[in-house]
């Protein structure tokens, strides 16, 4: 098989020559870093990994009054940015460390949020939605984005049978996440988040509506994408973040129905979780989801137990992650990285279903450590 093939061999069920490897996002400190700034492609080919190409591509509904920001060059992972004449984004240099103000200009009101950034991330410093009335700004001059099915199938056909094509339901613009409640957290943080749901339901959920409908018309527009996989969810939605009962109350409502619309654009879905999973298996994979990531272990902050996982919903989704990349990409033994690999094989790979995986992106590997995982990872076959 090639690793296309290969990939979707465990996305439909069926098996695979051998155990599929690849990694998470890779990150640009990392290529610098370490790889003489190489690209992806040359990642990949370099350790004999599976590879991903990453296409994340919008386009505007001219329709509506919506054109691409003419002033937007497209970041690490972002797509073009959609403007009007009603909702505008404008940057401002607040320091020289690496703080940015984004201003969301709208007739009615500007909307602000504050991002800072080091040499391998960026996050929140400053949340959007200041008020609670905010979303109602949102919700009236917010622009919704459509998938430009044009670009993914271009980037496809290049990419052809050398891998993966992924993307991600859209997330909120310049910093969002894909699922309605991880979204929700960006913009106005997890913790006054998880208070709202006591003290005010009705809001949230009127929160998580809107940027429902902003992900169902992109959605919608996905028919015809020559995606493999689309991303749905996000790390605030897990159980070492928040209860079942919020999760069952104010996430799987909203992500459940996003997955039934990939479903009927012809699209796959996979549910990231990077935090606690076990608590919530059963209600993930009930959302309709194709697969389920990320699996992290209880040494990273997770709570995966990969042959539990595996018996409880292993027949039902494809499983993605459950390597520990913190502590075996350094500072530790060829031998031991070999162990680890064959223990996820042993735990999650029974009959298919499994796609090895760091169970998120990394920021510091041992070079030649990362070659003894992509070998031994090849050896496992069926």
């Amino acid at each position: 098989m090639d690793s296309k093939q290969r990939f979707l061999a465990v996305l439909t069920g069926a098996l695979p020559d051998r155990l599929p490897v690849t990694t998470h996002h890779l990150m640009p400190s990392f290529l610098k870093r370490y790889m003489n700034g190489i690209s992806n492609d040359e990642f990949f080919d370099y350790f004999g990994l599976d590879p991903i190409l990453w296409v994340n591509a919008q386009k505007p509904d001219e329709r509506q009054g919506e054109y691409f920001d003419p002033e937007h060059v497209p970041g690490y992972l972002e797509p073009r940015r959609i403007s009007s004449d009603t909702w505008r984004i404008v940057p401002e240099v607040v320091t020289d460390y690496r703080i940015i103000r984004y201003k969301f200009i709208t007739p009615k009101k500007t909307l602000t949020v504050l991002l800072q950034s080091d040499e391998h991330t960026t996050w929140v410093k400053e949340r959007m939605i200041k008020e609670k009335s905010d979303i109602d700004i949102i919700e009236r001059y917010a622009t919704k984005p459509q998938c430009n099915v044009e670009e993914v199938n271009r980037e496809a056909e290049r990419y052809g049978n050398r891998g993966m094509v992924r993307g991600a339901v859209n997330s909120f613009d310049v910093y969002g996440q894909p699922g309605c409640w991880q979204d929700a957290a960006v913009l106005y943080g997890i913790e006054d988040l998880i208070m709202a749901t006591f003290e005010d339901p009705e809001w949230v959920h009127a929160f998580l509506n809107v940027l429902f409908q902003r992900k169902k018309v992109f959605l919608e527009s996905c028919r015809g994408a020559k995606y493999d996989l689309l991303e749905l969810g996000g790390g605030d939605a897990s159980s070492t973040v928040i209860s079942p009962d919020i999760f069952e109350k104010f996430v799987a409502p909203y992500d459940a129905r996003l997955t039934l619309l990939a479903h009927e654009a012809g699209q796959r879905v996979v549910y990231h979780t990077c935090g606690g999973m076990m608590p919530l298996l059963e209600r993930i994979a009930d959302l309709g989801v194709d697969a389920m990531e990320t699996f992290t272990p209880p040494a990273m902050g997770g709570d995966a137990d990969l042959k539990e996982a595996k018996r409880r919903i292993g027949r039902r989704v494809c499983m993605i992650g459950g390597f520990d990349q913190f502590h075996c990409f350094i500072h530790c033994s060829p031998e031991e990285v070999r162990k680890t690999v064959r223990k996820c094989f042993q735990d999650a790979g029974d009959g298919g279903g499994y796609i090895l995986s760091p169970s998120d992106h990394f920021f510091e590997a041992d070079i030649e450590i990362l070659k003894v995982f992509a070998d031994e990872a090849r050896k496992c076959v069926y």
